[in-house]
């Protein structure tokens, strides 16, 4: 009995490992390259943890309760999605980027056009943030009103969906965390059957095993956000540093996305699956 529970416990710390898995930390250091507040970070961890841990279970659950079977296809299918996420959350870091990129003066403007544009104003670009969507845009002083649309934001079109829903942002950590949790509950789920034979204590074993996995991807995006909010004085190094998790992403997702597509056969007529 001691023995058991310890290795249920040992659940807990196996999950935390789990957590720094390279494709979680990258599609979560994607997320929150645009987050400053360690408060949010942690909100963006933990609902990344609850998605993927709901997944385990009900996945896991199946598997050790009913002695569900995956077939190839489906499994391999579950990690392909995986590689799609990444690809569409490295894009929109990089649109991010060019759309944060400030605007440059017109060509072909003379010097009395430039030197009347100094009298009556003074132009400048800063960037700021509507929610997590951070760019810039030229702003002036004048009692003209400026040339920016809060309307014609990414996040403004949310903010229009989903207006009633205060947590709505914690919404797009939570469908990546199923995601990964599809991708790889099988292999926990059989790695436990292996081990542990009582399906009560397996159960528990994924339960701490999720627990674990929240825990430990908290931990990683508030030390990831702390990084950002150290350089976010630095605006031009902030919006490189955001562009590199995006192209990190990028190829990330398109690896992921060859070797299961490809190399495994998810669309040849003969796929090869091992959960992993």
């Amino acid at each position: 009995m001691i023995s058991l529970l310890s290795i249920v416990a040992l659940g807990f710390f196996l999950g935390m490992r789990h957590a720094t898995d390279p494709d979680h930390v990258v599609a979560v250091t994607t997320i929150v390259s645009r987050q400053r507040n360690l408060k949010r970070a942690a909100l963006t961890g933990i609902s990344w943890g609850v998605g993927h841990t709901v997944t385990i279970l009900v996945v896991g659950a199946g598997i050790i309760l009913f002695n569900l079977v995956i077939p190839p296809r489906i499994g391999l299918s579950m990690e392909f999605s995986v590689g799609i996420m990444l690809i569409i959350l490295g894009l929109v870091n990089v649109w991010s980027f060019f759309r944060s990129m400030p605007v440059s003066p017109v060509e072909g403007a003379d010097d009395h056009d430039v030197a009347h544009d100094d009298v009556s104003r003074l132009t400048h670009s800063h960037a700021h943030s509507h929610g997590d969507f951070i760019h810039s845009h030229p702003h002036d002083h004048s009692p003209v009103a400026g040339t920016h649309k809060h309307k014609s934001t990414p996040l403004a079109a949310l903010d229009r969906a989903f207006g009633g829903l205060s947590l709505y942002q914690q919404i797009r950590p939570l469908v990546i965390g199923i995601v990964h949790g599809l991708a790889g509950s099988a292999a926990v789920a059989l790695l436990v059957l292996t081990t542990i034979r009582n399906p009560y204590w397996a159960l528990a074993y994924l339960l701490l095993f999720g627990i674990g996995t929240i825990a430990g991807m908290m931990l990683i995006t508030m030390s990831i956000a702390s990084a950002f909010r150290f350089v976010g004085s630095n605006e031009r190094f902030s919006r490189r540093l955001g562009m590199a998790t995006g192209l990190i992403s990028l190829a990330f997702g398109l690896v992921v996305a060859y070797q299961i597509g490809v190399v495994n056969g998810l669309f040849s007529a003969h796929p090869q699956w091992t959960p992993k």
